[in-house]
């Protein structure tokens, strides 16, 4: 697996296939591996590239004290750079899709075209006025239990606090792939998961009324419904988007049902003007 230097470290990233590239990023606390769905189902046709985020899989901790989707979003940048990738198609992923969000919102018109799944836009998923985000950030109640009792205790009862509210398994409705998503939390360090957690509190959304992308919006059927309404309002304010719904699938809909979630973006892809992977926008 070849790797790109990043600030403090080091970003682990595979490619697979030829063809227009298309650059897919994972969930909080995930790796590149959760699109393995996506790599069988698109390689023969694109130039499939996935990654693991830093505090993610085997890019791991990195010396930066705090991450922020601003940060993800410069590490995007720099394997693109290092890839000589310049109007990609972009496919996130809850975290993943905020780093979309803010890659599109920095350059509206470079992407060729932009898959967000599990639309998050904030976490939480509802409106707080930014001057009363510090005051109810839950960040120093996060670092005590995930420094007591490790990632995946911590990540756990998170899933069982959205369940008491939306009362839906809110992040799959599949057991294997729960098992799967928290095994992945073994690589995920309790600093790593606080740095995590911080970049998703912590991110303001962009407003993309401006961008000049084409962009799909999918949530699965049984996502919570905040998120949902998220995705609805996202879908809203891009000029160029669509909306669409997975059946039988939770926040990780790509894992739960690939293939409705494959035939989705194929024929999303299907509908874009054809660029070359070294095509420079105007």
């Amino acid at each position: 697996m070849p790797t790109v230097s990043i600030e403090d470290g080091t970003l682990w990233y595979e490619e697979r296939g030829s063809g227009p590239p298309l650059v897919c990023i994972h969930g909080g606390w995930l790796n590149n591996q959760s699109w393995d769905e996506q790599v069988e189902r698109f390689a023969d046709e694109y130039r499939v590239v996935t990654f693991d985020l830093r505090g993610h899989g085997r890019t791991g901790p990195t010396g930066t004290r705090n991450y922020s989707i601003d940060l993800f979003v410069d590490d995007l940048e720099r394997l693109l750079e290092r890839l000589d990738i310049h109007s990609p198609i972009l496919c996130g992923l809850s975290v993943g899709g905020m780093v979309v969000q803010s890659y599109l919102d920095r350059h509206p018109n470079r992407a060729r075209g932009a898959v967000i799944g599990g639309p998050l836009q904030s976490m939480p998923p509802v409106d707080i006025p930014p001057v009363m985000k510090p005051m109810l950030s839950p960040l120093p109640a996060i670092t005590g239990i995930v420094s007591t009792f490790g990632s995946t205790a911590t990540f756990q009862s998170l899933l069982a606090s959205v369940r008491a509210i939306t009362g839906r398994r809110w992040l799959t409705v599949d057991p294997e792939v729960r098992s799967k998503s928290l095994a992945a939390l073994d690589d995920v360090s309790p600093d790593e998961y606080r740095k995590i957690f911080s970049a998703l509190y912590e991110v303001e959304p962009p407003n993309l009324s401006h961008i000049e992308t084409p962009v799909l919006v999918l949530y699965g059927e049984q996502e919570a419904p905040m998120v949902k309404r998220q995705g609805e309002r996202l879908a809203a304010t891009v000029p160029r988007a669509k909306l669409g719904e997975i059946p039988a699938a939770g926040h990780l809909l790509n894992q739960d049902n690939p293939r409705a979630f494959n035939e989705a973006c194929g024929a999303f892809f299907a509908t874009m003007a054809p660029r070359g992977s070294t095509h420079q926008p105007p």
